[in-house]
This record gives C-alpha cells, structure tokens and sequence, in this order.
C-alpha cells in the first residue's frame, strides 16, 4: 500500500512547492537601494542626534577645562573694573580675538547645568563654528562694551550649542566667562529674521540710524532647528561683570530650573 502511495506524496509535494524567485538585475538593484537607504538613514541619525549629543560633550568638557584653567591662574592686573566719572565701574575691555582664537566661554544656567561652549573669534564654520563652538561676528562689541556683542552658533549639528536657543525664557541669564571674570546678560527677546537678515548686527539691532547707548548681546542660529530657511535671534541686556576675585556671580545659579 505504501508503495502504491509513495510516487503519488512526492509528485502532490512537487506541485504545492512555491515557485522560487526569479533574479533579475531590476530586483538587485533594488535590495541595493534600499539597503543604501537604510545605511543613509543611519548615518543621518548619527549626525543629527548621537553625533551631536558626543561632540556637545566633548565641547563642554573642553570649555570646562579652560574655565578650570583660568581659576587656577593667578588674577590679572585688569581683572578690577575701574571707576569711572558716573562712579559706575567699567568691565575689562577686551581685544577683538583674531579668526579662530578663543577667548571666552558662555553658559547658559537655563539650559542646563554642564551648559558650557568656548567661544573664539570669527563665523567661519571650519574655523570657529565646526571645531570650536560658537564664534563672535569681528567688528561688533566684545563683552561688557557699549553696542552689541554679536555672536552664533549651530542649531542642528557639531554639538548644536544654540539647539535650544528659542527656549530660553526672559531674564534667564547668558554668562560670558574670560580670564578676568563673568559678564552677565539677561535674556530679553527673540526674532526670526530672514538668512540676509544682517540688521541684528548693528550695534542697535535694526536700527542704522540710532546710536548705542546700551550693552547688548546677541545670539544667531538657524531655524528650523535641522534647516536654515530663518535665523532665530535671542537678545539680552548687560547687567554685570563679577571680577574673579571675587568668585562666581550669583547669575550662575539663580533661575536655571
């Protein structure tokens, strides 16, 4: 009986076997597109998230080491503000840096405790921006100065120091540490402006014909965050410099929850 049966089961399996699947050169290059695409995906997931959040690492832990640095150095001999004839006393006046030197660190309490990035001269991404942090637009005010302290950073890659900019909330201190001490703005507003929009950089921002009177602060980055169609624009008001004799200002601590 069995052997009766047996031809019948293999040619009934030989029947129900699906039939393979025909190779052809339109089905390769298909696997090889989505297999390219996946890789690509990949890889901008690791530039726009995992990449960013080890390179902002990496550039905290830089600037913490410079801001170690300078506590450990002896005071400077115009580290002191001076007085001046309103008996008001005036910051350190700084250099302008030249393209690519760094000469400051800014914190913002607001956006974390580690929040710390150098800051350096110039906008050039491969120069300062890319390598450094965030740079300082040459000819505006440098910290503490009458007109406007001008500066920029990424929103959207190499360690997006300005990521969350636009969260920032009125009177959050922005901090600029140098070797002589902190200069502390307080947050005022924010803009979006059009990418030609270099009017935030005069020294009232806007406004070409008014002169300064005021210490202001500046901070430029792109928006959207992974786009560059605007420019997101925070501004502050320079309300003190603390020597670094006399320790950390207050503005560090207060208001970053």
């Amino acid at each position: 009986m069995s052997s009766v049966d047996e031809p019948h089961t293999r040619r009934s399996s030989r029947r129900h076997r699906p039939p393979r699947r025909r190779v052809t050169v339109l089905g390769v290059l298909g696997d090889l597109l989505l297999t390219a695409g996946v890789v690509v995906l990949l890889f901008v997931g690791w530039q726009l998230w995992i990449g960013d959040a080890i390179i902002g690492a990496k550039f905290k832990s830089e600037a913490g080491a410079l801001t170690q640095e300078w506590a450990a150095a002896p005071a400077t001999p115009n580290a002191t503000p001076s007085p001046t004839a309103t008996g008001l006393a005036d910051p350190p006046a700084l250099a302008q840096p030249g393209n690519g030197e760094v000469f400051g660190v800014i914190r913002i309490p607001r956006l974390g405790p580690d929040y710390q990035f150098k800051l350096a001269g110039g906008v050039s991404a491969s120069v300062t921006l890319d390598p450094i942090g965030v740079g300082h637009y040459p000819d505006t005010a440098m910290p503490g100065q009458q007109g406007n302290f001008a500066i920029a950073g990424h929103r959207g890659s190499h360690g997006a120091p300005f990521a969350d900019l636009p969260s920032l909330r009125v009177g959050d201190a922005v901090v600029v540490e140098t070797p002589d001490g902190w200069y502390t703005y307080r947050f005022r507003n924010l803009e979006y402006v059009r990418p030609d929009g270099v009017g935030v950089l005069l020294p009232v921002p806007q406004q070409p014909e008014v002169q300064a009177t005021d210490k202001l602060i500046t901070m430029t980055t792109c928006s959207p965050r992974y786009g560059s169609a605007e420019r997101a624009i925070a501004y502050g008001v320079f309300e003190s410099f603390t020597p670094r004799a006399d320790g950390p200002p207050a503005s560090l601590s207060i208001g970053a929850a």
